[in-house]
């Protein structure tokens, strides 16, 4: 990953539409993969990876990159970040078609979350008490959304109901996202984002592909159309994200990742007859604030380190 220089963070309003369509792009992705119904998670898996090649492979040709896009150091990182980012992918999508679109969303706002959490007990990283103190009040959001759905736990037939395994993928699916998001924070420090995104697409592509013995669903054409599109929308998401983070700082992009909640409760109650209830939207609130508290308190950090880096004289 190149070090960031004036020109990274010298466009904010850029790296803020660029973000805003990435998330508006990944929406429609979310959007469309709900739509083509109830499919085996590994075959959704495959097709959002598969396709989401294209446009990066095509952009990467027109930049006269593609010789070198697969070229990699580390080979078994990629692989464990593969293996763990298709489990989260396939978890967060069994979840989509189980959920109203917006709450599927919201409660992959716990990603952020669990990285502290695993950042702490797994890198040994120093969390101070604000940071853990988001970490709790952002959990509470996520119990407030999970609520309706976890009191049928009472019930003896509740593990039959579609929306609590919905909510225990969704969850599970924010956790093991959180693993991957430290995987590629490791991946960065030598490898180039691209490498990374077509590493990672293309073990999930073969990884995904192992499941088909398993009971993929004969796909009729607009079930194929819906998900060879998703593919394509994430590729092309992804290019837009990637760019928009070189040209301003993470801590004033990542807030917009939160737009798509507003997309979702649209999209939701417009394609899929979806309301959001008091629990989704109470939640929904703390949640967010939690993440955004998170966002905060790394640009402080970040700043505080930056000063003690040039306040410190060097050692010789």
């Amino acid at each position: 990953m190149n070090t960031p220089t004036l020109e990274h963070s010298s466009r904010p309003l850029t790296a803020i539409s660029l973000k805003i369509t990435s998330v508006v792009i990944f929406v429609a992705m979310s959007s469309l993969i709900k739509s083509a119904g109830a499919l085996p998670a590994g075959q959704v898996v495959f097709f959002r990876s598969f396709f989401a090649m294209l446009p990066i492979l095509l952009f990467l040709g027109w930049k006269g990159e593609l010789r070198t896009a697969f070229t990699t150091r580390r080979p078994l990182g990629h692989l464990a970040r593969g293996f763990v980012g298709v489990c989260s992918m396939g978890l967060t999508f069994f979840a989509l078609a189980r959920l109203p679109l917006a709450d599927a969303i919201t409660l992959n706002y716990a990603q952020p979350l669990m990285v502290v959490v695993f950042s702490s007990l797994f890198l040994g990283e120093p969390i101070r008490i604000y940071r853990w103190g988001a970490v709790a009040v952002g959990l509470i959001g996520v119990v407030i959304i999970s609520w309706p759905e976890l009191t049928l736990l009472r019930s003896g037939a509740a593990m039959d109901d579609q929306q609590v395994l919905g909510v225990m993928a969704a969850l599970t699916g924010a956790a093991t996202s959180a693993v991957a998001a430290i995987l590629v924070r490791n991946l960065v420090d030598s490898e180039r984002t691209a490498t990374i995104v077509l590493w990672f697409s293309l073990m999930a592509s073969i990884i995904s592909l192992g499941t088909l013995p398993f009971g993929w669903e004969a796909l009729d054409l607009h079930q194929a159309i819906l998900l060879i599109a998703s593919g394509i929308f994430g590729g092309i998401a992804q290019l837009f994200m990637t760019a928009a983070y070189r040209h301003a700082e993470i801590s004033v992009v990542a807030p917009f990742e939160y737009t798509s909640i507003i997309l979702a409760i649209v999209i939701g109650y417009l394609v899929f007859s979806d309301l959001p209830g008091i629990h989704m939207l109470a939640g929904g609130v703390v949640v967010v604030a939690a993440g955004l508290f998170i966002i905060f308190r790394e640009r402080q950090l970040g700043l505080e380190r930056a000063r003690a880096r040039k306040v410190t004289p060097p050692q010789g």
